[in-house]
């Protein structure tokens, strides 16, 4: 089978973008032809399995002079806000990536096109090839853009409703999605996430006590939204001695603003901080390792990849009780090893009411104190959440396995 991928993104860079490498990389295994088309820039260098072919869309060039379109409005790389488009932007996006799509499609003559984000990119792509089996995996964010962002919206929301089958990572985002899309019957699936079992494996077991100190990790976009300047707060909270406990962010920064702040309240922190930037899988993967906790406190996620990586790696983990999630864990890894915290009262989808932070950091400084008094090691059943599955539960509802 030939299948075409299709991001408006950068792969590798965000969770969106490891969901479509590792999808790639699994129907390379399973003996499928494919190819790729993602904005990047020039410079960039993309690992894909070496039979896929690649379409680069090249933002910040003479035909899209305009850095990449993100979903998020804080991006580990720079980015252009899709609020921000102009129509004559939105001109140029659509008409850059008509001309690569169309020599892909043309070129590799795809049974099934898997587009990325229920977004504009998807719904341009629905419309050039109403022949085509066009599908798309939703990721949260672009949910968070139809509701918050007037772009295209009806057109949008026209198109997806055509596509051939829309994928949502749980129960409660389906629900969203059927909504929002005002969807046909039985063309919403949920597919869940997954995990590298190459790269993501538990280590040998750090003691607690004695000169071992604690070791609490984030990884994720260094910004507000994503709970980090809570948690910063938060740690303030908790009852360790300064030497007790170490706290590594792993992550691209937001906004320059923000950043500088971030540093500031780490630098004041009782406890040492280390912003170590974005870090290539691997290395991320040591750093669960070594690490007893692993923490997401983000006001606004679909399915985080990361919370399984570093269950997998034998990390406990503190996460935001956000719509959906708890009953996707407790369904799909019964037993799991995940705290969730509950969120304080939000506004506009992803921003926390002020006055409710307070409560929301003393939960969650509450609930860091008790994972990191617990045994560190992966859940029973976790290997079973793999991207196999994942990628053959998408080609099974798409009619194509």
């Amino acid at each position: 089978m030939k299948i075409l991928s299709i991001t408006a993104q950068k792969p590798h860079s965000t969770g969106s973008g490891v969901y479509l490498t590792e999808l790639v990389n699994q129907w390379s295994r399973q003996g499928h032809a494919q190819g790729v088309v993602a904005g990047v820039y020039r410079e960039d260098t993309v690992h894909l399995p070496a039979q896929t072919a690649f379409y680069p869309v090249y933002f910040n060039s003479p035909g899209l002079p305009f850095p990449i379109v993100g979903m998020s409005n804080e991006m580990p790389y720079p980015n252009t806000r899709y609020r921000d488009l102009t129509p004559g932007m939105a001109e140029q996006f659509e008409a850059a990536f008509y001309a690569v799509v169309k020599r892909a499609v043309e070129e590799l003559q795809p049974d099934l096109v898997v587009c990325h984000h229920l977004y504009f990119l998807a719904s341009l792509v629905r419309g050039w090839f109403p022949n085509k089996k066009v599908v798309a995996v939703c990721h949260g964010t672009d949910l968070r853009q139809v509701q918050k962002i007037p772009l295209k919206r009806e057109f949008i929301i026209a198109q997806i409703q055509k596509m051939d089958a829309v994928f949502a990572l749980h129960e409660e985002q389906q629900k969203e999605i059927e909504s929002l899309f005002a969807l046909p019957g039985g063309k919403s699936h949920v597919v869940g996430a997954g995990y590298n079992q190459d790269i993501f494996y538990p280590g040998h077991s750090r003691g607690k006590g004695g000169s071992n100190p604690l070791q609490l990790v984030f990884a994720g976009k260094v910004t507000e939204k994503k709970g980090v300047f809570s948690l910063l707060r938060a740690l303030e909270l908790l009852p360790y001695p300064p030497k007790a406990l170490s706290v590594k962010l792993a992550g691209g920064p937001g906004p320059a603003q923000e950043y500088e702040q971030v540093t500031a309240l780490a630098q004041a922190g009782k406890y040492p901080v280390q912003l170590l930037g974005p870090l290539p899988q691997p290395q991320l993967a040591e750093l669960f390792r070594q690490s007893d906790v692993f923490v997401l406190p983000s006001f606004f996620e679909g399915l985080p990849l990361v919370n399984l990586e570093a269950m997998a790696c034998g990390c406990q983990v503190v996460c935001s009780n956000l719509p959906g999630l708890a009953a996707w864990y407790n369904s799909n890894l019964p037993g799991n090893n995940v705290r969730f915290v509950p969120l304080p009262p939000m506004k506009n989808t992803d921003e926390p009411q002020p006055e409710g932070l307070p409560a929301f950091e003393q939960r969650l400084a509450q609930t860091l104190e008790q994972a990191l008094s617990s045994p560190a090691g992966p859940p029973e059943g976790i290997t079973r959440l793999s991207w196999q599955g994942v990628s053959q539960r998408i080609l099974a509802a798409a009619g194509v396995e």
